[in-house]
C-alpha cells in the first residue's frame, strides 16, 4: 500500500470508527456487530503502526490513554463555572420564580428543568472543531488540566460532526458520570482482584479522572452528558437553553435525556415531580433537579450573585433513609476545637453507598433525640452525600441500650473542653457546641494544617491527613509556618514517604508560596471567610498588611462582606498568636499580594463594564485580557446583549462582532482595550 493509499484507506476508517461510536454512545443505537467494529478498530491500528504520522491527536485509536503524567496542569476556562445554589423545599422554589419575576417586572418567564447528575463537572473547549482542552470546574475560574484522560472517554468527540454552525471556539460544559452498570462491573472487578472497593460511582467516577496514567482511565466505563456553554466564537451563539441543548445534540454531543419545558412555578413543582418518578430508571444516578431561565438574554439581565447564578436552582430530593445499629459513639475533634460525636454503624448500603459512620452534630442533638449506644436508628445522607442519624427507632430500642455521657476533657490532649464560640470554621452554633480551649491540640493543629495544604487554600500536593498525622507526631509541624522549614530528610523519614514522595511535597509547599492572598487568607480558617468572602477581600486591599490594619467600616464597604465577617477579621488580627504566625509566614517568604486587586480609581471606571472577546487578538491570549478586565473591575460575558458596554474585536472575529454593529455597541481593538485599562 502507497502513503497516499494509507492515508485515504485511514481517512476512511476514521471517518466510518466515528460514525458507529457516535451510533453507540451517543445515540446508544449500535449499528453493526461488536466483532465487526473490532475488525475495523483493529486495521486502524495496523495501519497507525506502519505509518505512525497517521495517529494525530483525533484518531479513534488516543482512547486507549497514552503515556503517564507527572502532574495535571492547570487552564484558565474562557468564561467563569459557577456553582448552583440549591434547595430541598418547593416553598423556597416558589420564592425562587418570584424573586426571578421581581427582577424581570412584567415579562414572561420560560423556565427548563433537566436531572441533576450525580457526577464531575467539566468543561471542554474546542478548536475550529477539534478537541483540544479539558478541564475540572477548579475554583471556578481555573481548573486541572484533565485533557489525557478525557480524550479516553468515548462519548467526548475528538472532532465536532459537520454542521454550518460550527464554531472556531466552543467551550461546552457538563457531567462525567460512571453508570450504575459500570459501576457495578468495576466493583465486581477490583473485588475479584482483592482491591478496595469504589463507595459509590461519584466517588469512582472523581477518583478516575484524577489518576495520572490515561491507560487506567481508559479501562474505566466513564460516560458523559453535556448541559451548557461556556464560551462560544465563530458561530450565531443560540438564544435560549432549549436551542443549545439541540445545537450540541446536532455538533455530536450527548445531552440529557429528557427535559421539560414550563412557564408558572406551578408547572415548575410537576416537571420536578415527573422527574422524580422516572430518575431511576436512568442509567445513571442523579440527586435532583436543576431549573434554568430558557432564554439568554433574560439570564443576562438577572445576572449572577459572587457564586452562583440568579437564573439558576437546583432542586434537590428527599434523602434515602435506612435503619441499622448504633454499635458505638466515638468523638472526633475538628480544626476549631469542636467535638463532635460521631455514630459507629453496623454497616449498612445507602443512596449507593455502604455506610459505616455518621454524624451525631452534636450534645444537645444526642439528648433532644435521646440517641443511646445499641439503638436502631434511621439514618439518611444528607443531600445524598453526607450521612447523618435523625432518629431512633424507639420501638427495637433493647433493654441494654446505654446512654452516652459526653467527654469532660478533650479525648485527644485530655484539655478542658467548654462550650465557647467557634475559632475559625464559620460554625455559628454558640453555646452548643463543646470545644477543646488548647489551640495546640494535635488534632485542631492537624486540622488547620490539612485546611492550609487543601487544594482550595495553598493547593499543596500530597498534604494530606496521612502526612500531616505524621508530621504532627514527629513534633515537625505545630502550626502551617513550620511546613516552611521542613527538610527533606524530615520528611524523607516519614513512614511510606521515601525521598521522592518528600521532594515532590516539599516542591508544593515552595509553590505554595507564590499563591495569591485570597487562597492565603481562606487557609487561614478565619471565621466565616470562605474562598468568596476571600476572594471579595483580594479585589478590596491590594495586600494582608492593608487588610489586617482595615476598620470593620473599611472592611464591609467590600463586597459580600458584612459586619460579622468584619468583626471576625478584626477578632482575628487582636489575637497575639494570630500576628506572630503572619510574621512567621512573611519570613518564610509567603506571598501577601492579590492579584483581584481593584484600585479605586480603575474599580471606578471600569466597575459594572461588560466586555466582550471576539476573534484573534495580536499578542494578548484571551485568559489574558479577561484577567485585564476583571482586575480593572470589569466583567468579561460570552455574548452581545443591549447590556454589552464594549466588544473587544481581534482577526477572524464572527457572528458577536455583527451582532455588535447591529446593535451599536463600542467596537475597540487590543490597543483600544489597553488604552481604556490605562495601558
Amino acid at each position: 500500500m502507497t502513503p497516499s493509499q494509507a492515508q485515504s484507506r485511514h481517512a476512511a476508517l476514521v471517518e466510518e470508527i466515528r460514525r458507529h461510536d457516535y451510533a453507540y454512545y451517543v445515540l446508544a443505537q449500535p449499528t453493526i456487530s461488536d466483532q465487526a467494529y473490532d475488525r475495523l478498530y483493529h486495521e486502524l491500528l495496523d495501519l497507525e503502526s506502519q505509518v505512525p504520522e497517521l495517529a494525530t491527536p483525533d484518531s479513534p485509536s488516543q482512547r486507549v490513554g497514552g503515556q503517564p503524567l507527572k502532574q495535571f496542569g492547570s487552564v484558565r476556562h474562557l468564561q467563569p463555572m459557577y456553582s448552583l445554589d440549591n434547595t430541598y423545599s418547593q416553598a423556597e422554589l416558589r420564592e425562587f420564580v418570584a424573586r426571578v419575576q421581581r427582577l424581570l417586572p412584567g415579562e414572561a418567564l420560560d423556565w427548563t428543568v433537566e436531572p441533576k447528575i450525580d457526577g464531575l463537572a467539566i468543561n471542554l473547549r474546542y478548536e475550529k472543531g477539534l478537541f483540544t482542552c479539558g478541564a475540572t470546574r477548579g475554583d471556578g475560574t481555573t481548573g486541572d488540566d484533565i485533557t489525557a484522560n478525557l480524550r479516553t472517554i468515548r462519548s467526548i468527540p475528538a472532532r465536532l460532526r459537520a454542521s454550518p454552525r460550527m464554531p472556531s471556539v466552543l467551550e461546552v460544559r457538563g457531567e462525567v458520570y460512571l453508570s450504575k452498570a459500570g459501576f457495578e462491573k468495576l466493583n465486581a472487578q477490583r473485588k475479584a482482584e482483592g482491591e478496595e472497593l469504589f463507595a459509590n460511582p461519584r466517588n469512582a467516577a472523581a477518583g478516575s479522572l484524577k489518576q495520572l496514567d490515561p491507560r487506567i482511565v481508559a479501562k474505566r466505563p466513564l460516560d458523559i452528558l453535556l448541559y451548557g456553554i461556556g464560551h462560544v466564537e465563530g458561530a450565531p451563539a443560540p438564544e435560549t437553553h432549549s436551542q443549545m441543548l439541540a445545537w450540541l445534540k446536532e455538533l455530536g454531543f450527548r445531552t440529557p435525556e429528557r427535559t421539560w419545558h414550563c412557564t408558572t412555578a406551578e408547572e415548575l413543582v410537576a416537571a420536578i415531580e415527573g422527574l422524580d418518578r422516572v430518575r431511576r430508571s436512568f442509567p445513571y444516578e442523579t440527586d435532583g433537579a436543576v431549573i434554568k431561565l430558557n432564554a439568554y438574554e433574560q439570564r443576562e439581565r438577572v445576572g449572577f450573585t459572587s457564586k452562583a447564578p440568579r437564573w439558576a436552582i437546583a432542586y434537590k430530593y428527599a434523602a434515602e433513609q435506612a435503619q441499622t445499629r448504633l454499635n458505638n459513639i466515638t468523638i472526633q475533634v475538628g480544626r476549631t476545637g469542636a467535638l463532635t460525636p460521631v455514630a459507629e454503624l453496623e454497616p449498612v448500603f445507602l443512596a449507593g453507598s455502604t455506610i459505616a459512620r455518621a454524624t451525631l452534630h452534636n450534645e444537645d442533638y444526642l439528648r433532644q433525640k435521646d440517641i443511646r449506644v445499641g439503638d436502631t436508628v434511621t439514618i439518611e445522607k444528607a443531600g445524598e452525600v453526607i450521612p447523618a442519624v435523625v432518629d431512633v427507632v424507639l420501638a427495637k430500642r433493647p433493654a441494654s441500650a446505654i446512654s452516652f455521657r459526653f467527654p469532660q476533657v478533650c479525648p485527644e490532649c485530655g484539655s478542658k473542653v467548654a462550650r465557647a464560640a467557634a475559632a475559625g470554621d464559620g460554625e455559628q452554633e454558640d453555646g452548643v457546641v463543646w470545644r477543646c480551649l488548647n489551640p495546640d491540640c494535635p488534632a485542631q493543629v492537624r486540622g488547620r494544617l490539612e485546611h492550609w495544604c487543601s487544594r482550595g487554600a495553598m493547593d499543596i500536593e500530597g498534604g494530606g491527613e496521612v502526612l500531616v498525622r505524621q508530621l504532627v507526631a514527629r513534633g515537625l509541624a505545630r502550626d502551617v509556618a513550620d511546613l516552611y522549614n521542613l527538610t527533606l530528610d524530615e520528611v524523607a523519614s516519614l513512614e511510606r514517604m521515601g525521598e521522592k514522595s518528600a521532594k515532590n511535597f516539599l516542591e508544593g509547599v515552595a509553590a505554595s508560596r507564590s499563591r495569591d492572598l485570597w487562597r492565603l487568607l481562606y487557609g487561614l480558617g478565619i471565621l466565616h471567610v470562605g474562598a468568596g468572602v476571600a476572594k471579595a477581600l483580594g479585589r478590596g486591599f491590594a495586600n494582608l498588611d492593608d487588610l489586617l490594619a482595615a476598620s470593620v467600616d473599611q472592611l464591609t464597604a467590600c463586597e459580600d462582606v458584612g459586619e460579622v465577617i468584619a468583626t471576625s477579621l478584626t477578632q482575628w488580627t487582636g489575637d497575639p498568636r494570630n500576628r506572630n504566625l503572619v510574621e512567621r509566614l512573611r519570613k518564610a517568604g509567603v506571598n501577601f499580594s492579590s492579584t483581584l486587586y481593584q484600585p479605586a480609581a480603575q474599580a471606578g471606571l471600569m466597575a459594572g463594564k461588560v466586555f466582550v472577546l471576539t476573534g484573534t487578538l495580536p499578542h494578548l491570549k484571551r485568559e489574558e485580557a479577561a484577567a485585564k478586565i476583571e482586575a480593572a473591575g470589569g466583567k468579561v460575558s460570552g455574548s452581545v446583549s443591549k447590556k454589552t458596554d464594549y466588544v473587544v474585536a481581534g482577526e477572524e472575529a464572527g457572528s458577536k462582532l455583527e451582532k455588535a454593529l447591529k446593535l451599536a455597541v463600542p467596537i475597540i481593538d487590543e490597543a483600544g482595550l489597553l488604552k481604556l485599562l490605562g495601558g
